[in-house]
């Protein structure tokens, strides 16, 4: 029996040990609760935080997008990051030397509407499918007409998959409307959920042009297969960096203020339930709006500021919710399974300062379960959702802290050391990492030395944690943090379907230690900074049971925009097919612009 006990338990290391490790997505999870467990990061080492001054991370154009992590395949680790140049590249994740770069996409628009990011290129981070190892992304290239396209990569070569891009122009209408690219921003993170890749849309800042707030989902497996939903009236921009959230099943976005309606609720101002497709039945089950959505419309308050966040609270009734947090300061808790239409049934609080274009995170200690958040008011703050009938929001704490960002958040095992860390980005913060004690906000890192100091990063941006280490996007660079112990990327056995790893008791999305946000229970994690060995090794919304990938795709006939790799070509207006990517293995990096201040 003991002998049966030690060989259980050596098995059970040696799986932890070699198990994948994969960032997939924005904020790490489907509900956007940007919790990362990784054992290195006691409180102790977070506080001894140092910059890696041997990665390289070169890369060349502005950049609002999360970096990937991607294991498993044939060049090792992998940090993927992507520019508004429409430059995407894979990087050694130990060196930050370029494994392949594609700098062929298409050029990127120059000048956008109400002085947008200039220039517009691929701003959502990217999503992985880890199954078939694909990279999904928006891209939106200049032309006559300018175009969004959603594209897919394979994740190892870089190499356009068949079928692909899709050009939402030519294939996505809603209800007679269509959509335009030219008056549509990508912003938000991409999701993938049961094989559709859902992309959300906004207008730009300034609220000018004829936009709507859009949901886009196409079929990986047939990117024929496009659906679209989007507000009826003008205006309802989905603004938040982290896109579309989801409990595995559903999705959920937060649209902005509407025009021209005539005091008829028409999409805006809103938590919006969508099934898969995405498809909306119209029902008061599957929107929430409150009662003063007219005034937050006529005075541009927008409830979308932040994207939707997916919370489980254990003991509350309801315990499954969905949180909006609006630029009226006021927090918005509702039962995602039910939203209730106008007026509904809100949990709400005002939680102080103006909240727009972030994301929120999510977590769950020994002292209850906490949202937090960056404001305009020049804060980080928590607050505590009581397992209670119903559920109620009291104050965590507060840090003042200035710059834009979203927060992250580490943890050793789900419930012990968790740290919330933020990023003071733009010119208004001092462009450093910062770190406090998840239950007290207690300072744990402050930003370290001259080394650790940042440049070029862009408002609302937000890291990732992997094997002991922050990455953290910025412009023409990826950077990369370290804690003491945390060891170094290397090349992981690829796990199998032989995992004797117990699911965990909850599948739907949580900011507990399961992390699972895919509602299907082999997305799991160990007691350590590692997923359990499944087969994509990190709670995706399609985890398979074995880890060989699919057939790489060819790049034979690929529809791709004009290649240029100097992102320099003229217009198109439709895509041609190119035979082969080009690839290089140095970036041309170019001087950026100083970020500027948005409205939202």
């Amino acid at each position: 029996m003991k002998l049966s006990f030690l060989i259980a338990v050596c098995c059970t290391a040696a799986l932890t040990a070699n198990a994948q490790v994969n960032v997939t997505q924005e904020h790490n999870n489907l509900s956007r609760d940007g919790v990362y467990i990784d054992a290195a990061f006691t409180q102790s080492a977070a506080s001894q935080l140092a910059r890696d001054l041997n990665f390289d991370g070169t890369i060349s154009g502005n950049v609002y997008a999360q970096p990937l992590y991607i294991e498993g395949g044939p060049n090792g680790p992998m940090i993927i990051a992507v520019t508004e140049s429409n430059n995407v590249y894979a990087l050694n994740a130990t060196t930050g030397v370029q494994i392949w770069s594609r700098t062929d996409i298409g050029p990127p628009v120059p000048t956008t509407p109400c002085g947008g990011f200039n220039p517009t290129g691929i701003t959502g981070t990217p999503v992985v499918d880890l199954a078939s190892r694909r990279l999904f992304f928006d891209a939106l290239i200049n032309g006559s007409p300018t175009k969004h396209f959603i594209y897919s990569l394979n994740v190892d070569t870089g190499v356009t998959s068949p079928g692909w891009p899709v050009d939402l122009n030519a294939t996505v209408i809603y209800n007679a409307i269509p959509f335009v690219s030219l008056a549509q921003e990508q912003r938000g993170g991409l999701a993938l959920v049961n094989g559709i890749v859902y992309s959300s849309y906004s207008g730009y800042v300034g609220d000018c042009g004829n936009y709507h707030g859009w949901v886009v989902g196409v079929d990986i497996n047939n990117p024929t297969n496009v659906h679209g939903w989007a507000t009826t009236a003008m205006g309802g921009g989905i603004w938040g960096h982290g896109g579309v959230a989801s409990d595995g099943t559903n999705m959920f976005v937060v649209t902005g203020n509407t025009f021209n309606t005539g005091g008829n609720w028409m999409g805006g101002e809103a938590i919006i339930r969508l099934q898969a497709g995405p498809t909306w039945t119209g029902q008061p089950t599957d929107y929430w709006a409150p009662s003063n959505w007219f005034s937050l419309d006529n005075s541009d308050t927008d409830l979308g500021g932040v994207s939707a966040t997916v919370i489980d609270v254990p003991g509350a009734t309801p315990s499954q919710l969905v949180l909006a947090l609006g630029k009226d300061s006021n927090a918005y808790l509702l039962n995602r399974n039910n939203l209730g239409g106008i007026p509904g049934t809100p949990y709400q609080a005002n939680v102080g300062g103006t909240n727009r274009g972030i994301s929120a995170v999510t977590y769950r200690t020994s002292q209850g379960t906490y949202f937090g958040f960056h404001n305009d008011a020049g804060t980080v703050r928590t607050y505590k959702i009581t397992p209670t009938n119903p559920p109620t929001i009291t104050f965590g704490w507060s840090q003042s802290q200035n710059g834009r960002g979203s927060p992250w958040v580490t943890t050793t095992d789900g419930t012990n050391n968790m740290i919330v860390w933020y990023a003071a980005t733009t010119s208004s913060g001092d462009q450093r990492l910062h770190a406090y004690d998840g239950d007290t906000g207690a300072i744990i890192y402050a930003g370290g030395g001259t080394n650790e100091l940042m440049t070029g990063t862009r408002q609302w941006n937000t890291g990732m944690v992997a094997r002991g280490r922050i990455y953290f996007g910025a412009d023409n660079k990826v950077f990369a943090f370290r804690v003491p112990g945390g060891g170094t990327p290397t090349p992981t056995p690829t796990a199998t379907s032989t995992s004797t790893a117990t699911p965990t008791a909850t599948a739907t999305a949580t900011a507990t230690a399961t992390a699972t946000v895919s509602a299907t229970a082999t997305a799991t994690f160990t007691p350590t900074s590692t997923p359990t060995a499944t087969a994509t090794g990190t709670p995706t919304s399609t985890p398979t049971a074995t880890a060989a990938p699919s057939v790489t795709p060819t790049a034979t006939t690929t529809p791709t925009p004009t290649a240029t790799a100097t992102v320099s070509g003229s217009p198109t207006p439709t895509p041609r097919p190119t035979p082969t990517p080009r690839f290089h293995a140095t970036p041309r990096p170019r001087p950026s612009p100083p970020p500027r201040p948005g409205a939202r």
